[in-house]
């Protein structure tokens, strides 16, 4: 049994007091329970009977039990062991074995604040019940100019593979060179980071609209990569195609990733790239995104030792530099509040 309380242990399963991307909203229906790992985390999935989104700890409190096993009552869950009812705040409402026990009427069951946006189900992920910071996503998948599509996968990589992978813009000249739209440009290049309020784009000095030509890091509560790819006119209206992109881990070797395909278009040039995205463009798209998919699956769990980096790699380096400052002030702040780093990671997440 683990905890969170190395550096080590946080970078694997991933910060705490972060937003999450859990699954698309589509994963749950009204009527089910659904269990995910996701950031060191075993979580049960529910809507109640107006359709809001709840997300807790995949435990009951009795006996430590599945509560995904249960049975969904509408503004409830009951565990399937032993019949403890619990709401969605965590409380135990009714112990149909033992009415009113000790048991009922405590918040016996961990819920982390969770929202739906852009297709998509957050939780915040936190050891404390302090209010979250407020999810902030871009304005390419929250604002009404922007259309999107997400597209979801699973990888068998640690997430930060991922994140290496959004923050390298030079792979897209030669892993996808033979895409319609990475095709063209140099295929070298000097690059430059340029602050901002919310993070930092890494971009090529000598090159911009042509290729897959910078990314800009997210710290916004939750991690992401926005990163432009310039289209063809074959590929409809709207300008650049704008990519919005976050990982969470599953396992230590596991990641649930979240691309939101994103143009800026209205009326019927909306209709007509949405049609032509669906016809068209996602098959390609998807196609890229196998071509990372299988690179990133192919890396070996060293691949961080002995690297060879270059100027090409700053941004990967600094990313992983301001995870693990991020890492090490939270396992402070923890030990200055608590006296103990944190809780232990539930068996059933490592």
């Amino acid at each position: 049994m683990g905890r969170f309380d190395t550096v080590q242990d946080l970078l694997t399963w991933g910060l705490r007091d972060h937003w999450y991307a859990l699954c698309p909203s589509g994963f749950v229906a009204k009527g089910q329970l659904v269990r995910l790992e996701r950031a060191g985390e075993s979580l049960l999935l529910w809507r109640d009977s107006s359709g809001t989104i709840h997300v807790q700890s995949d435990r009951c409190p009795h006996r430590n039990a599945p509560l995904s096993k249960g049975v969904h009552m509408g503004d409830r869950v009951a565990c399937n062991y032993h019949g403890v009812q619990v709401d969605a705040e965590g409380t135990v409402v009714s112990v149909p074995g033992s009415p009113g026990c000790a048991l009922e009427g405590r918040r016996a069951v961990r819920t982390f604040p969770a929202q739906e946006k852009a297709g998509a189900i957050f939780a915040w992920m936190a050891e404390s019940d302090a209010a979250p910071t407020p999810l902030v996503l871009p304005e390419q998948i929250d604002s009404e100019p922007w259309a999107n599509f997400l597209c979801y996968t699973e990888w068998e990589a640690p997430y930060s593979y991922s994140l290496d992978n959004l923050m390298d813009p030079m792979h897209g000249a030669f892993l996808h060179r033979e895409s319609h739209t990475m095709y063209a440009g140099k295929r070298e290049a000097a690059f430059q980071i340029r602050d901002t309020d919310t993070g930092f784009v890494f971009e090529k000095t000598d090159q911009h609209s042509v290729n897959f030509d910078w990314s800009e890091w997210l710290d916004i509560g939750l991690n992401a990569v926005r990163l432009d790819i310039p289209y063809p006119p074959t590929a409809g209206p709207g300008g650049p195609f704008a990519i919005i992109a976050t990982a969470t881990p599953i396992s230590p070797t596991q990641h649930a990733a979240f691309f939101w395909r994103c143009r800026k278009v209205q009326g019927w040039e909306r209709d007509a790239w949405r049609f032509l995205y669906r016809t068209t463009l996602e098959a390609r798209h998807w196609a890229v995104l196998e071509q990372d998919r299988e690179m990133l699956e192919s890396m070996p769990a060293d691949a961080w030792e002995g690297e060879g980096l270059y100027q090409h790699d700053i941004a990967i380096v600094r990313v992983r530099r301001l995870l693990r400052q991020k890492a090490e002030r939270y396992l402070r702040e923890q030990t200055a509040t608590t006296g103990e780093p944190a809780r232990q990671i539930p068996a059933a997440a490592r």
